[in-house]
């Protein structure tokens, strides 16, 4: 049966890959799923980013749920992280979120939450996939008085603002922050939230229309935060993707502060407070080595999960740590929160800031970080996973391996939220981590015939 859902819920091109059909046929099998064991009427809170088809496939979505008699209620415009937690506040008995995070505006994706603010677990969403797929006869539609209503909720932008205000000790009197809202759902937000704490902010792409979520914008691309920040003498920038669930920072002097770094300096700061958990921070495979360098000078363990912050998330509850994330920015406060969340990440940063009295970039020399070079490579839909079983790929990456030797690492691996493989070399010689980059890169392509 092939899976409807990757590391982050179910993506692809809207209408025409993640149609509205499928939108309603998910709708339907995760209101059974999700609340198959509940005596009473089941209610899902469903939000949404900017992007223009998010509409039409909450209209399809919404239907879908309340054609097997439960009720829908309809966020609008929030962040991810917000239908987590008001999934929690509210009593709801799951969570949607249509998104597709940092992705172009053709994409689109469909992300649920059990009645803990949680992600799925494999499991539920197989059984949701053979619901559609395979056994769609098991889906009962209701009529009459037994169809689900929906309602709005029009305040639940205030409501996710006000709970991540109270997360700050203080406030952030005297900091000057450039936010890139990347014309996503942190607009709906992120002026109330960082005003609301004191802050002097500068919002920029900030401006949604439908078609310009990150577009040349936000945390994937932070060249033009980096260039306000200095031109505009800002302490500090910080940077959010389409649906806020993550978050990048810029220093004072326009450099580049990732999600590495910003998980170093939480760490630091929380074993400082006697808070973090088991001593113990929860990384990926793509953290930088320079991240395992600082946690050892500063007596921190390290434990490391699969890319996406679903696996890092089940590592925290599988050892009881309190802070994970990853190199993108998607980082978990798992004391406040149950996923990553881009705005509460960046008051805990610009907290740290305020009561530092250091300037950004001292907050993030305390990580140096090693090399790294990572290139993306098409990969048509017949190669997908078949490419890890090709006898010249895998030479030239062991090869490759070899030259690095203790020095360094390659990791190879595909995305779980778009077609493409990404190649990653990591060493203390960067003319050589390139090169190995592009050889492994140009095989694949070439073996694979996406060139």
């Amino acid at each position: 049966m092939a899976r409807l859902f990757g590391t982050d819920g179910a993506r692809g091109i809207a209408v025409t890959e993640l149609t509205c059909e499928l939108a309603m046929q998910i709708g339907r099998a995760a209101a059974l799923v999700l609340t198959k064991k509940m005596s009473h009427k089941p209610t899902i809170l469903v939000g949404k980013d900017t992007r223009i088809s998010s509409d039409v496939l909450e209209a399809a979505l919404v239907s879908g749920i309340c054609s097997v008699g439960a009720d829908a209620c309809i966020l609008g415009v929030v962040p991810t992280p917000a239908v987590a937690m008001l999934v929690r506040k509210r009593g709801a008995d799951a969570g949607v979120m249509i998104s597709a995070s940092h992705n172009s505006v053709e994409f689109n994706g469909i992300k649920l939450f059990s009645n803990t603010g949680y992600k799925l677990s494999d499991e539920i969403e197989e059984e949701i996939e053979r619901l559609i797929l395979d056994d769609p006869d098991e889906i009962a539609l209701k009529s009459g008085t037994e169809i689900g209503r929906i309602t709005y909720d029009k305040n639940a932008g205030w409501d996710y603002v006000r709970y991540i205000m109270k997360t700050l000790e203080g406030d952030l009197s005297g900091i000057r922050v450039a936010i890139d809202c990347a014309n996503g759902s942190a607009c709906a937000t992120a002026e109330n939230l960082f005003s609301g704490l004191g802050a002097t902010c500068y919002l920029i792409n900030c401006n949604p229309d439908g078609t310009n979520i990150n577009e040349k914008c936000g945390s994937t691309h932070m060249e033009g935060l980096m260039k306000f920040v200095r031109e505009n003498k800002c302490h500090v920038g910080i940077a959010f993707d389409g649906d806020a669930d993550r978050c990048l920072a810029v220093d004072e002097n326009g450099m580049l502060v990732d999600g590495d770094k910003m998980i170093a300096i939480f760490a630091k700061d929380l074993s400082e407070q006697g808070k973090l958990k088991n001593q113990t921070a929860v990384v990926t495979v793509m953290t930088n080595l320079g991240f395992s360098i600082f946690a050892e000078k500063n007596g921190i363990n390290v434990v490391t999960s699969k890319v996406g912050d679903r696996y890092v998330l089940e590592k925290m509850l599988e050892g009881g740590y309190n802070l994970g994330g990853e190199q993108s920015g998607h980082i978990i406060f798992l004391d406040d929160a149950t996923t990553g969340d881009g705005q509460l990440s960046a008051v805990k940063l610009l907290g740290i800031l305020a009561k530092s009295g250091k300037k950004m970039s001292e907050l993030a020399g305390i990580m140096e970080r090693l090399p790294q070079v990572m290139m993306n490579v098409k990969l048509p839909l017949k190669w997908k996973n078949e490419w890890k079983n090709d006898f010249e790929i895998q030479s030239v990456i062991e090869e490759n391996q070899k030259k690095l030797g203790a020095d360094g690492r390659i990791l190879v691996r595909e995305s779980g939220t778009e077609p493409l493989v990404r190649v990653m070399a990591e060493g203390r010689q960067f003319d050589l981590i390139n090169q190995i980059v592009l050889e492994i890169a140009e095989k694949i392509s070439q073996r694979c015939g996406s060139n």
